[in-house]
């Protein structure tokens, strides 16, 4: 078999395409937890399935996010957000329990891995991220997640092109997958999916 300086080219070619996969690999677990380092999600579990409690969610989601806009307004960066969200953790709580009809509410801020979740206008890849995490009852049913820091999850699309504006330009091309940068999703999204199995 023909030999590169001492390397067989059998031997060569998969050294090259290890370093290619490492590379690419540290690329996009640096691209994720770039993506955020500019972030606070938000994540409501449900107390189970029925149209009641998934209702209710939509109702504590609406109050927390009512209640934290014109706070997080203040903010100018993922760390500043979270100061404010950790100040305030009790009065979200207070706030939640205002729609939550009697049901316990449970509110956390910590890092918490989220799968990809496409959204109107932006996709986020999968990773671990910032988040205020809300938990009614047991936390049984279907959840609802999105962002709340810069404020992604708001209805008006003037508001989230304002929102977009706070992110990098690279970050906010790559979430909204312009042309160009689908490929580049596709490869954070499976390297952080593959590590996240890799780590359980």
């Amino acid at each position: 078999m023909k030999e590169l300086r001492g390397w067989k080219i059998w031997e060569l070619a998969l050294l090259i395409a290890l370093c290619a996969g490492v590379l690419t690999g540290l690329w996009a677990q640096r691209t994720q937890e770039n993506i955020a380092d500019q972030m606070v999600r938000l994540h409501v579990l449900a107390v189970d399935d029925s149209e009641e409690e998934q209702s209710v969610k939509l109702q504590v989601r609406d109050k927390v996010l009512e209640y934290l806009q014109p706070i997080l307004a203040e903010a100018d960066s993922r760390e500043e957000a979270q100061e404010l969200v950790q100040a305030h953790l009790e009065d979200v709580q207070k706030a939640a329990r205002t729609a939550a009809g009697g049901r316990r509410v449970a509110v956390t801020l910590s890092e918490e891995y989220y799968p990809t979740r496409d959204y109107e206008g932006f996709s986020l890849p999968a990773g671990q991220y910032t988040s205020l995490r809300v938990v009614l009852g047991n936390g049984a049913g279907h959840n609802w997640w999105c962002v709340v820091y810069p404020p992604l999850c708001v209805a008006a699309a003037m508001e989230t092109t304002e929102a977009m504006e706070v992110l990098s330009e690279n970050t906010a091309s790559i979430i909204t997958q312009e042309e160009g940068y689908v490929y580049k999703f596709k490869i954070i999204e499976l390297w952080s999916e593959f590590t996240e199995k890799w780590n359980q």
